[in-house]
């Protein structure tokens, strides 16, 4: 294990390099949002009234201004519904000390229905249907289940998106298409629902080839309570629509397996204290103020909507594609984070989708551990290891982006992103396996070349989550010609490319006093 470097020469000159460059990369960006600059005019129109210190708020970004203007309403929600549960639960406890946990499942099945007819309206029906129809492939698939239910729900992804949600009036029922509910777009929902689906139909064909004998009392281990099969009776038609439909996690997870959900049920986690929740609450606060300092004073999102970025410099454009993908990910963590809080607080604790930081990552393998976690688990679980996991690596990683990519959205887009992380993650994978620590650690030279390798990493994990998310291929082939296109651009990159070098160092630094008091997390 080696020894600590935070106060070596070394790394007190990496903190002057941390104190010069994250201020002025704030101050370039504020600069931009600035209505003196000469292209504020073009994405203006996209500003609306803020409330911090009189600046106008970029809340242009569709999927976060839904949630963001609907936060309060949903927070009611929350508040209704766990004074709700808690209160059938300790009605249920004074009744009955026996499997009084499982009676829980009636109120979050009630709950549940009632929520999503809320959200959907009649268009529950439709979802009803499906629903149904994977559940009867899981019970009467046997060998066959696997594939049947893969089949089943990549039809469904694609005609869901083929007839946006269908209609009933196509089958001469037009007067129920008038009551859709708060959001209409059930579909887009609906893919969340699908990892249920398989999850289930999964979990329950592995319990059938490997059924659990043993009834263990002792509280199981987090892997234990997903690989480990539940009695067979609790694969049944009303703990599956309690699971796929659970309130909290509906709308955008974290994703729990089917076995993990009943466990916690059967037995809750010892993790889930007054003092953890809270803790996790204020988190969510400080996240929540951190996202809306950067949408009142950095407007990159309108920016880079409207492609406002004529005659920016190098360093203007990347700061644009930088902090555009801080408040991607702060745009998802707060959602996740706050449905999270609200299944905590109802007794089933889920994945903490984002580990890290998105700016505290050097490897796109640990990238994907850490990012969106709960979906990492479940790919791993439900593609990856049926597909012979690491012993067909070249074919499985494929087949596991392509889905994900499909699954965010049937575009074309997303599968250039999808692709793009597959061919970026071929490096690192060929190097780490050749360059390793066992055979090069005790060289002088080991972590300079694990340095480089870091800022090659990073250089391509921006530029596949710009295409994926941010900019699309065209702005992406935009944004480097004019990087690549003066002399200015190619200094700026050299720059860019010595600030990324130091951040490989220290990210290094934390993972090692990560590992050296015993924290999990430094394999991520």
């Amino acid at each position: 294990m080696q020894p600590s470097r935070w106060k070596t020469k070394e790394f007190y000159f990496y903190y002057v390099c941390f104190a010069l460059a994250y201020p002025y990369m704030f101050y370039v960006t504020y600069g931009l949002s600035q209505d003196k600059h000469h292209n504020y005019h073009q994405y203006s129109h996209l500003l609306t009234k803020g409330w911090l210190f009189g600046r106008k708020v970029d809340n242009s970004d569709m999927q976060y201004r839904q949630f963001r203007n609907n936060l309060p309403l949903l927070s009611l929600l929350a508040c209704i519904y766990l004074l709700a549960s808690h209160f059938y639960r300790s009605i249920t406890t004074s009744k009955s000390k026996k499997n009084n946990n499982l009676a829980q499942i009636r109120f979050y099945l009630v709950a549940s229905v009632l929520f999503v007819i809320g959200l959907h309206g009649t268009s529950f029906i439709k979802m009803m249907v499906i629903l149904t129809i994977n559940y009867w492939i899981g019970k009467l698939g046997g060998s066959f289940n696997p594939v049947l239910t893969w089949v089943f729900n990549l039809i469904v992804l694609f005609m869901n998106e083929h007839y946006e949600g269908y209609k009933f009036a196509s089958i001469g029922l037009g007067q129920l298409d008038l009551y859709r509910g708060i959001l209409p777009r059930w579909n887009i929902f609906f893919n969340f629902c699908m990892l249920r689906l398989i999850s289930f139909n999964m979990d329950y064909y592995w319990n059938l080839k490997k059924p659990r004998h043993d009834d263990d009392i002792k509280e199981p281990t987090d892997k234990e309570r997903i690989t480990t099969p539940c009695p067979h009776s609790d694969y049944n038609y009303f703990n599956y629509l309690a699971f796929v439909l659970y309130t909290p996690l509906y709308i955008c997870g974290p994703i729990i397996t089917f076995n993990d959900f009943i466990s916690q049920i059967r037995q809750p986690s010892s993790k889930l204290h007054r003092n953890y929740i809270l803790k996790y609450a204020l988190r969510l606060v400080l996240v929540l103020l951190t996202m809306e300092v950067f949408l009142h004073f950095f407007y990159v999102v309108a920016i880079s909507k409207a492609q406002a970025w004529q005659q920016d410099t190098p360093m203007e454009l990347c700061m644009i594609g930088y902090i555009n993908l801080n408040i991607i990910w702060l745009k998802l963590l707060i959602p996740w984070r706050f449905f999270r809080l609200w299944a905590l607080a109802d007794g089933i604790h889920p994945e903490e989708n984002m580990v890290r930081c998105m700016s505290n990552n050097f490897s796109a393998q640990r990238f994907w551990k850490s990012w969106h976690r709960s979906f990492n688990r479940w790919t791993i679980r439900y593609i990856y290891i049926p597909l012979g996991g690491s012993n067909y690596l070249g074919f499985s990683m494929w087949v596991v982006f392509t889905f994900v990519a499909l699954w965010h959205d049937i575009e074309l887009r997303l599968l250039a992103w999808g692709w793009l992380i597959c061919l970026f993650l071929l490096p690192e994978i060929i190097g780490s396996r050749l360059f390793t620590f066992k055979k090069f650690g005790h060289t002088s030279y080991y972590r300079m070349v694990c340095g480089i390798g870091a800022v090659c990493n990073i250089l391509m994990m921006m530029i596949a989550n710009l295409v994926g998310f941010c900019l699309g291929l065209d702005g992406m082939k935009q944004m480097v010609h004019q990087i690549f296109s003066s002399t200015d651009g190619l200094l700026f990159l050299g720059c860019v490319i010595l600030c990324l070098y130091v951040g490989a160092q220290v990210m290094f630094e934390i993972r090692e006093t990560e590992r050296r008091r015993g924290d999990p997390k430094w394999i991520m």
